[in-house]
């Protein structure tokens, strides 16, 4: 059974930045794509990245150039870097794996979730 488990959640401020880890286990890890998804309050699941299993990466727009997701094969993680954070990147952060190895945008492409960390950013 594949579980993931989110750490590095917290309160920050604006401009602060945060790193955020996703630790899988089970599964083969090297051939998993984890993507990273957001859920503010009251609102939808976003797609915010996912790294292949090849290392390829994607980001919505809205944190190209703040966000950075990476992966270390030798300790079965993914990480999300946030810098420059904003209020509006307020939300409960899950990640989320795919066992073909293909990330993507939609919630529906994952396999396995876990169960969130809450990501708070005052003004």
């Amino acid at each position: 059974q594949v579980q993931l488990v989110e750490s590095g959640g917290g309160l920050v401020q604006a401009g602060d930045s945060l790193r955020l880890s996703c630790t899988v286990s089970g599964g083969t890890f090297s051939s998993t794509a984890v993507g990273w998804f957001r859920q503010a309050r009251g609102e939808e699941r976003d797609f915010v990245a996912d790294v292949t299993w090849s290392g390829f990466r994607h980001y919505v727009d809205f944190v190209k150039g703040r966000f950075i997701i990476s992966r270390d094969n030798a300790k079965n993680t993914v990480y999300l870097q946030m810098n420059s954070v904003k209020p509006e990147d307020t939300a409960v952060y899950f990640c989320a794996a795919n066992r073909w190895g293909q990330g993507g945008r939609n919630p529906n492409q994952y396999h396995y979730w876990g169960q969130g960390t809450q990501v708070t950013v005052s003004s």
